[in-house]
């Protein structure tokens, strides 16, 4: 066989805590459209299957009882969500305006493009790229 070859990420899965504040975050806040709403009693979770833009997922648990990382936000696995925007400066505004927690603004090491980072109602990290 050749070897892979992957044309994009299918989805991402992150697990929260609080459903109705994890939905009104990114559904009401974020504005990523629903895909899909399960509640799985036999699981005990909930999951919501969420778009962007480009077709990629973003698959969200929602386990009142998971574990806390066990560091913040260096711990092995996913480190943080990066989403793209053209407007950094309003999307910054915008989420300061629904109480949304925002850091700083800087410019990327690497990039030399602005970014900063915001957090979700569980504290994941999620970062704002141009």
């Amino acid at each position: 066989m050749d070897q892979p070859k992957f044309s994009q990420i299918h989805h991402l899965a992150i697990i929260a805590s609080d459903y109705e504040q994890t939905k009104h975050f990114y559904v009401d806040i974020l504005n990523l459209p629903i895909i899909r709403e399960n509640i799985r009693p036999d699981k005990g979770d909930a999951k919501l299957d969420l778009a962007l833009a480009d077709g990629t997922e973003l698959e969200i648990f929602i386990k009142p009882d998971a574990p806390d990382r066990p560091s913040y936000p260096e711990a092995l696995g996913l480190r943080h969500l990066a989403f793209t925007t053209n407007q950094i400066n309003e999307t910054i505004a915008y989420l300061k305006e629904q109480g949304v927690t925002v850091e700083p603004l800087r410019t990327d090491d690497f990039t030399h493009k602005q970014m900063t980072f915001f957090y979700d109602p569980d504290m994941l990290p999620l970062e704002l790229h141009e």
